[in-house]
């Protein structure tokens, strides 16, 4: 089997899973560390062309993170191409065993089943906290309706502000961020790379929180560290 990947998440649950079949992946696949194949160009700008001459059975993408005309592209041009679609924290589950299936994975690997049980056994929470969450900024956006990192906030007694709203990425001027007066501003350091400098500065009166986006919104390995992870940053806000 020879996997091209077009998710950094999915990369690096194959990598760890199916050991060899990936072939390519996307410039922004950083996990593991150690990974030494062909790179592809981007998640929203692959070149069809290397992604081709790897000859893959398969390649592996995200009706989110990806474009739909790369996709047909692919399609056009003979490639199997299976799209996964993450909502929530429990689709996760379910499209990582798909996925891993898929590319060979001879047996359900630990990592799944550990990350699936630590959120299970995750606990109530005591009290909910009412939160922001920017993904970009010039312009300004944040976390909308129907998000991956949405759920998983939520499940750890987070309710982001425009969970409701009717875009699930919408623009928001600074002013109106700053007027909702959340509870805490959460900043992840992807697909922006909000840090102490960048970001915190635009809410001098809120507290904000910088956390891990490879927990927040990468479905494979990091899962199980996940509620443990992004907890200890959003607790680390309020002190």
């Amino acid at each position: 089997m020879r996997v091209v990947s077009l998710v950094p998440s999915l990369t690096e649950a194959v990598a760890r899973s199916a050991p060899g079949a990936l072939v390519g992946a996307t410039d922004w696949c950083t996990h593991p560390a150690d990974l030494d194949v062909a790179r592809v160009g981007g998640t929203k700008n692959p070149r069809p062309d290397r992604v081709l001459a790897l000859a893959p059975d398969l390649v592996i993408a995200n009706e989110e993170e990806n474009r739909e005309p790369d996709l047909a592209a692919l399609r056009e041009a003979g490639v199997e191409v299976l799209v996964t679609e993450v909502r929530d924290v429990p689709q996760a589950f379910r499209e990582l065993a798909r996925v891993l299936e898929a590319c060979g994975a001879r047996t359900r690997p630990c990592w799944l089943d550990e990350a699936e049980s630590a959120w299970q056994a995750l606990p109530q929470p005591s009290y909910r906290t009412t939160a922001v969450v920017p993904i970009w900024r010039r312009p300004w956006m944040v976390l909308g309706r129907d998000t991956f990192a949405g759920d998983v906030l939520a499940r750890l007694g987070v309710d982001h502000v425009y969970a409701t709203h009717p875009e699930r990425y919408p623009r928001i001027p600074i002013d109106e961020l700053n007027a909702a007066a959340p509870d805490v501003v959460v900043l992840p350091d992807e697909p922006y790379r909000f840090t102490a400098d960048d970001g915190p500065e635009a809410f001098p009166k809120l507290p904000c929180a910088l956390v891990s986006g490879r927990h927040l919104t990468w479905y494979g390995p990091s899962l199980s560290e996940a509620p443990r992870v992004l907890t200890k940053a959003l607790r680390a806000a309020h002190r």
